[in-house]
């Protein structure tokens, strides 16, 4: 049978309310009394119900995390920040896959509400009314990782999109490329869509490159069918291209794939550059060129920043810096 918090307060000499104290860091003990109870704790092998303790100090130590996707690496990167730095201040995660759902979002905030999380990470989805809303009636920290809000006071830890693109199509410029294509988001889609798409405008038009229209493949998500589809599409209408940049690292593995079946060679014939520098793009044929998102450190600062909003202090939103990562995907023109 599991020891409980009567089998503590017995052994240590104590009354049950000031073992729950002691557990919940409340004063009206002694130094001696609070040793007295932590050793007998650590004898017993106590383990205080989350639950009960939350009765007491009106916290779970849970985070929630609401992802479009669990199934992806980006997702598992920053899961992987997120659930090490909440380990550390002594916090659990739950995980919600919301699909992109709305009806699957609004649910599991209902249910990370009747979970008495202390605080949210939400990610990689553009934040409605409607979710703002209820972000307000949970009456906890909230904090945005790879996108942001105008429209709504939410911190946030990303990257500078726009930028990450500019760099990403810049340095196929700089190694003598003016024929350049892009595989896409959504231009609709203000997170990673548009963004990405306007930093490959920016550097297409200060190097005076062409803009046709025609030269950007807007594809329904950043996967790697899309990417498949994306390139054959954009090659059938400009074979001329010698250069593409992919919105995302599996648009670019998918790129590759369909010029493997084309047989146009990777990057005798067409240079790829791509974004995220997942563990797929240093593990592709060849090793794909590409922009790195920190995403361990997107996690580990979101969470801090629920720590800092849960202490009553400010959480100032935070641009992390991205990095252009040279592998073999790119040949010099």
């Amino acid at each position: 049978m599991n020891p409980t918090i009567q089998d503590v307060a017995r052994l240590s000499n104590v009354s049950i309310a000031t073992v729950s104290r002691v557990l919940n860091n409340q004063p009206g003990y002694s130094e001696k009394t609070k040793q007295k109870v932590l050793e007998t704790i650590e004898e017993l092998g106590y383990q205080p119900n989350a639950i009960a303790r939350g009765l007491v100090n009106r916290k779970t130590s849970t985070i929630g995390v609401l992802f479009p996707s669990v199934s992806g690496l980006l997702s598992a990167e920053i899961l992987h920040g997120i659930e090490a730095k909440a380990h550390q201040h002594g916090n659990s995660v739950i995980v919600c896959n919301t699909a992109e759902n709305r009806e699957k979002t609004i649910k599991y905030l209902q249910v990370l509400r009747e979970k008495r999380v202390d605080g949210l990470i939400f990610v990689s989805e553009e934040v409605t009314e409607e979710y703002y809303e209820l972000f307000r009636r949970m009456d906890i920290p909230v904090v945005l990782v790879s996108t942001q809000s105008y429209q709504y006071p939410l911190p946030y830890v990303k990257v500078d999109d726009r930028h990450a693109a500019y760099a990403a199509t810049r340095h196929l410029i700089e190694e003598g490329h003016t024929t350049i294509g892009m595989i896409a988001g959504s231009p609709d889609d203000p997170i990673a869509g548009w963004p990405r798409i306007e930093g490959y405008r920016l550097a297409m038009r200060e190097a005076g490159g062409s803009l046709k229209a025609s030269l950007v493949e807007p594809c329904s998500s950043f996967q790697y069918n899309d990417g498949k589809s994306g390139f054959s599409s954009l090659m059938n209408r400009h074979p001329e291209l010698t250069a593409i940049f992919a919105a995302s690292d599996e648009l670019a593995i998918g790129a590759i794939s369909a010029a493997y079946k084309e047989s146009i060679r990777i990057p005798d014939d067409v240079s790829i550059v791509g974004y995220d520098n997942l563990l797929l793009a240093e593990m592709s044929v060849p090793p794909l060129t590409t922009v790195a998102q920190p995403f361990q450190r997107m996690g580990e600062r979101a969470v801090q920043m629920i720590i800092d909003l849960m202490k009553g202090e400010e959480a100032e939103s935070t641009i992390l810096p991205h990095e252009l990562v040279i592998r073999d995907s790119v040949k010099r023109r």
